[in-house]
């Protein structure tokens, strides 16, 4: 995507993130939803293995839920957002322990402002699929991260869960039984695109979603001296509760909707 293009995307994000940033905190709150709690933050916190006064960096916080609880855990937590709205909500919470910036992930200067060899770990959580240009990001971490630290990410489940993604329940007669078949079905996957979504519904504003397949992450990762040593894909737990009759849930048991994964940093 040419660096004029890139811009433009990421001012769209940046505004969409600030209009819907009340909203987003409503949501989450002090007490996440399901997509966090139950899909997402017990691999997060099984990757990561916290430990007392490790020093974590959390790329883009958000409202900062996952920044107070690695806090909690005992980490000292250095946490930013490109979003001014979305920082004014976390530092508005319980700030022990964490110190918040605002900071654009696609800024490498500004990302090396933060300081060389300074952290144990890091995280972006969900994240990088809201991110213009990852890039820069995945170049600076390494210089961020003291000898062999680890950086771990989350994502939507870029095969099953991606804008082209149509989720379906059908009814079928299973030996005699009629049940319904939840499914997804995907169109568009190996070549890298963006598209207009929604992360709540009713939100003011539709945010960009930049999709990639799981190789580009990898890749990314491998090119910048990291690897691949821990990883877990996340399905929500069968008989887990429904919003709505095709909302990820207990009917989408066998099929994972996001994934995380951690890189550790071998040069």
């Amino acid at each position: 995507m040419p660096a004029e293009d890139i811009k433009n995307a990421n001012d769209e994000s940046r505004a969409a993130w600030d209009a819907n940033a009340e909203v987003w905190d409503a949501k989450m709150g002090d007490d996440g939803n399901d997509f966090a709690n139950l899909l997402v933050w017990p691999a997060v916190q099984r990757l990561m293995q916290v430990q007392p006064e490790q020093k974590i960096l959390e790329a883009a916080c958000g409202n900062g839920l996952f920044s107070r609880r690695l806090a909690a855990l005992g980490g000292i937590v250095t946490a930013f957002d490109f979003s001014v709205e979305l920082i004014k909500l976390a530092e508005a919470r319980n700030t022990s322990r964490i110190t918040y910036h605002v900071l654009d992930a696609t800024d490498e200067q500004a990302l090396l402002s933060l300081g060389k060899n300074k952290f144990d770990s890091a995280l972006c959580n969900m994240a990088l699929m809201d991110i213009a240009d990852i890039s820069p990001l995945f170049r600076v971490i390494p210089q961020l991260l003291k000898p062999s630290g680890a950086f771990t990410f989350s994502i939507l489940h870029p095969a099953f869960n991606n804008a082209s993604c149509v989720k379906t329940g059908e009814e079928m007669d299973d030996a005699g039984i009629i049940r319904t078949v939840y499914s997804v079905k995907t169109s568009h996957y190996m070549t890298p695109y963006q598209a207009y979504g929604v992360a709540l519904i009713n939100q003011p504003r539709p945010q960009l979603y930049f999709e990639r397949p799981l190789q580009y992450y990898f890749n990314l990762a491998f090119e910048n001296g990291f690897v691949l040593d821990g990883f877990e894909e996340c399905a929500f737990p069968a008989g887990s509760n429904n919003n709505r009759p095709l909302s990820w849930g207990g009917q989408f048991s066998e099929i994972p909707a996001a994934l995380v994964a951690r890189m550790r940093l071998v040069k």
